[in-house]
């Protein structure tokens, strides 16, 4: 069953389209983004530059823009308005509008195609943070199918989304169980004051930090939003330590390479409800829906904004989501919740707060170990 809003996205982008505003950026120029290592061939070609700045820019391998020929376009443009409909820093704006004033500010919507067949397409879209902060960009996985003539877009969070995961030959049977098996909808974080700071407690969906258990990382940023603006304070920033700079999965699941082959931004979806990110990275593993076991290595910590953003030191951004019944991925709270054995406190600023394990607390700056208990 399709929602209102992918009907008149559809219809809106076709609009779009025709009149140009939706230009892909053409593979070999500057802002050209990297497609997956294991497609050797080129990117499809671009669709023809408009006359306004290109805030679309598309990847895509040549044998998935072979299979999808004059349609390709569609494509893009189906996928480019849903997510702009989805963004923060776009939301309640014209496509067009929202379109330019991401070009002004140097972003762009970034549309990924990474596997099609018969009439499904599937990849990963993205709004560019801006590179003037600290912070994460807004991503989504999304599937696409062509019903009578037209593509319909679903990124987590839609009601397409939730039924092409059902239906999709583009979803893998463990892939489809890993994100079926939800375990909370969004809801009001729990002050301190209803949470004992005191001992140690079981871990939040079993999910570890980001490196291996027993070693240990330090603490270079407290909770704070994953985009250091607005929104629950579910980062934390991590530097340094005896872990040799590698960065694991905090729990085993399903994970995508949100920048493609060799950027620096990883999602892995867990069992239970719980997804992570981890941002910053560099010597990055490419995964594609790939199941993982725990501790997975991802990459190195490093300073890598293949989606905009900054970094001025080596370190990984790690950042909590969780599931809702519909898919709907959001960033969600760290406070009272216990990660890695340690169970975190907001502070009075973002980047403050702390961590407490077994009476000892641990504040920006201080080594911390990994605990699986």
């Amino acid at each position: 069953m399709f929602s209102r809003l992918s009907a008149r996205i559809t219809v809106t982008v076709t609009s779009l389209a025709l009149t140009g505003l939706f230009a892909a950026a053409a593979p070999a120029s500057a802002t050209a983004l990297r497609a997956p290592a294991a497609a050797s061939t080129a990117a499809a070609p671009a669709a023809p530059a408009a006359a306004g700045p290109a805030a679309v820019a598309v990847k895509m391998p040549a044998g998935v823009a072979d299979s999808l020929g004059a349609d390709r376009q569609a494509l893009i443009d189906a996928v480019s308005a849903d997510a702009l409909s989805r963004s923060h820093d776009a939301k309640g704006l014209a496509p067009a509008t929202a379109v330019g004033r991401l070009a002004a500010e140097g972003r762009k919507v970034v549309v990924d195609v990474r596997t099609v067949s018969r009439g499904w397409a599937r990849g990963v879209a993205y709004v560019e943070a801006p590179r003037t902060r600290h912070g994460e960009p807004e991503g989504w996985l999304y599937l696409a199918h062509r019903d009578k003539g037209r593509w319909i877009a679903g990124l987590e969070g839609d009601d397409e989304f939730a039924a092409y995961i059902a239906r999709s030959p583009l979803v893998g049977e463990a892939e489809r169980q890993t994100m079926t098996a939800y375990a909370e909808r969004r809801a009001t974080p729990q002050a301190p004051a209803q949470l004992s700071p005191a001992g140690a407690q079981a871990n939040t969906g079993g999910l570890l930090l980001p490196w291996m258990p027993d070693y240990y990382m330090t603490l270079t940023g407290g909770p704070h939003a994953h985009d250091s603006g607005s929104g629950y304070w579910s980062a934390l920033d991590f530097a340094g330590g005896n872990a040799s700079g590698r960065v694991r999965s905090s729990r085993e699941g399903t994970a995508t390479s949100m920048c493609g082959a060799g950027g620096g931004w990883t999602r892995v979806i867990h069992p239970g409800g719980f997804s992570t990110d981890y941002y910053h990275m560099w010597n990055t593993t490419y995964y594609n829906g790939t199941s993982v076991p725990r501790s997975a290595l991802l990459g190195n910590i490093g300073t890598d904004t293949c989606a905009g953003g900054s970094a001025t030191g080596a370190h990984v951004h790690w950042s909590l989501r969780t599931y809702d019944a519909n898919y709907n991925g959001q960033y969600t709270w760290l406070n009272g919740r216990t990660i890695g054995g340690w169970t975190w406190w907001n502070g009075s600023a973002q980047y403050s707060g702390c961590g407490t394990r077994l009476g000892v607390t641990a504040c920006p700056g201080t080594a911390i170990y990994n605990r699986a208990g």
